[in-house]
């Protein structure tokens, strides 16, 4: 099973980030936007775990979850993978407020995943929202620029989601736990 654990902004954020992203539109045709309901902060990319690996992996992520405070959040600015602009593959909404706190907490799962033998990534960890995908490199200058006035409201990130990905076409997502923050 693919799976991914996340952060999902509240409604009220991705109708600022929406408004963002409909701006951005215009000034790159040719990628490939995220749908508004796939929109998240992925926290750790788990990849492909064996179905009889699900449970114990979901419980020792749930123990770190359960260990870690509520943090407030917002979506601010805009930035792209590699950095460097205009050549570039991903478009994405930057976060602010207690990112330190999330960094811990991204952190901490990858820490207790890769106790367990499953094998993640070992990149720093930059919180993000993918908005949009470039087939091939391509300057993403000018929509990056529309998501660079992007500044949400302040929101809670209360709970964490295990969630599973299923390929082809567009990626499905599905929840299939949920996690309090403490």
């Amino acid at each position: 099973m693919r799976l991914f654990t996340a952060v999902v902004p509240p409604a009220a954020a991705l109708d600022e980030l929406s408004a963002a992203v409909e701006s951005a539109r215009p000034t790159a045709r040719s990628l490939r936007w995220t749908p508004r309901e796939q929109w998240h902060v992925t926290l750790l990319f788990l990849g492909e775990v064996p179905d009889e690996q699900v449970d114990t992996v979901a419980g020792a992520l749930s123990r770190v979850v359960a260990r870690h405070p509520a943090m407030t959040l917002s979506l601010t600015g805009g930035g792209t993978f590699p950095t460097k602009p205009v050549r570039s593959h991903v478009l994405w909404a930057g976060l602010g407020g207690d990112t330190e706190e999330l960094t811990a907490l991204a952190t901490d799962l990858r820490d207790a995943a890769a106790e367990l033998g499953v094998p993640v990534e070992k990149r720093r960890f930059t919180p993000h929202v993918t908005v949009a995908r470039a087939r091939i490199t391509t300057n993403l200058t000018a929509p990056r620029a529309r998501l660079d006035a992007l500044a949400t409201d302040p929101w809670e990130a209360g709970e964490v989601h295990l969630v599973r990905s299923r390929l082809g076409g567009t990626p499905r997502y599905q929840t299939i736990a949920t996690w309090e923050l403490a």
